[in-house]
């Protein structure tokens, strides 16, 4: 049952970013990322009153920096919809498994090689002294036990993620071979704005971690997120300006906070109801039925015509993206749960 939730959820993420993808034509990024947090702060606050969810937080903090890195990649991911083949779009911000994957593995090997050179220090620091105590310097000993150990976990580190730097590196050639043929159509400045989107929203999801682990619902989380988005997109229409109201247009922007709402509650729903490992990483490999059905979207209703090295360089990501969610969990359980 978990699994038919998840599918729900790539469903209606994918159906959001139709009706962006429409919108975007008569409504500029900063006007879509308002009205999807007006209208999803109004679902959300009527879905935690039915619940019986108050909305007071003793976190404030953490989800003003949640709503800020959420923003940000919110709006790099609506400007990526509007001027790139939506399959694609999907697919760069579908890229936060695999930056969360080089986080890891550049956090494992930062943690590894430390302490060897902190052991290193140690033992010159320690040499120096007894040379001057003792006065002619003796024969250098052996390393001791302790800084032996640390040396080896270091090496040890190191290549212990090589499977998660190998899917790290397939992750990124993937990314290569799908812009290649937008850079040829002189995209190139839109496909860097839907990585950096998906750069991002490893960094959000890591704070929504962070966020559960304190004890914060999710009904609560996805109402400051929305509460966020609109003050961020109230600001960023000052700047950018506002577009003149049509209202045949405008209809496009009724299912964004509805559809964004919809498919965050099937998520969580997905993963509350996965109560195993095995059923989690099957609930987090399913995310990614949300390419498909964006590919499915972009050839149906848009056109879009993408070169098979396109097609190549998405499914290198999705098959990186599956690698990075399972060898991240069995590498590091608990991650991302902690707050950066």
């Amino acid at each position: 049952m978990q699994a038919l939730w998840m599918l729900a959820a790539a469903f209606f993420f994918a159906t959001m970013a139709v009706c962006v993808k429409f919108a975007s034509v008569h409504f500029n990024s900063a006007e879509l990322v308002f009205y999807r947090g007006l209208l999803g702060m109004f679902f959300m606050w009527a879905l935690a009153r039915t619940r019986g969810v108050t909305l007071a937080t003793r976190f404030p903090g953490m989800h003003m920096w949640r709503s800020l890195v959420g923003v940000i990649s919110l709006g790099a991911w609506f400007y990526a919809i509007a001027h790139l083949p939506l399959a694609t779009a999907m697919t760069l911000n579908y890229m936060s498994s695999v930056w969360i994957a080089t986080f890891l593995v550049g956090g494992a090997l930062l943690m590894g090689l430390l302490p060897a050179r902190g052991g290193r220090a140690a033992r010159e620091a320690t040499g120096a002294g007894a040379e001057r105590s003792a006065g002619p310097p003796q024969a250098s000993s052996a390393p001791s036990g302790g800084s032996a150990v640390r040396e080896a976990t270091s090496v040890g580190a190191t290549f212990s993620q090589g499977p998660l730097v190998l899917t790290v590196i397939t992750g990124f050639i993937g990314v290569v071979m799908m812009l290649r043929p937008t850079i040829e159509q002189n995209q190139a400045f839109a496909g860097l704005i839907g990585l950096m989107s998906g750069l991002l929203a490893a960094f959000a999801y890591m704070q929504v971690m962070a966020l559960a682990r304190v004890g914060e619902p999710e009904t609560r989380t996805v109402f400051y997120f929305a509460v966020g988005s609109a003050v961020a997109g109230g600001l960023g229409m000052l700047v950018a300006g506002v577009s003149d109201w049509h209202w045949k247009p405008a209809l496009w922007l009724l299912p964004l906070g509805v559809l964004a709402s919809l498919g965050q509650l099937c998520m969580t729903r997905a993963y509350s109801m996965a109560k195993t490992r095995s059923a989690t990483l099957v609930v987090a490999n399913l995310q990614y039925s949300g390419i498909v059905f964006g590919a499915i979207y972009s050839l149906v209703l848009f056109g879009d015509r993408i070169p098979l090295l396109g097609w190549a360089g998405m499914a290198l990501i999705v098959a990186s993206g599956i690698a990075a969610t399972v060898l991240r969990a069995r590498a590091a359980p608990g991650a991302p749960a902690e707050e950066h």
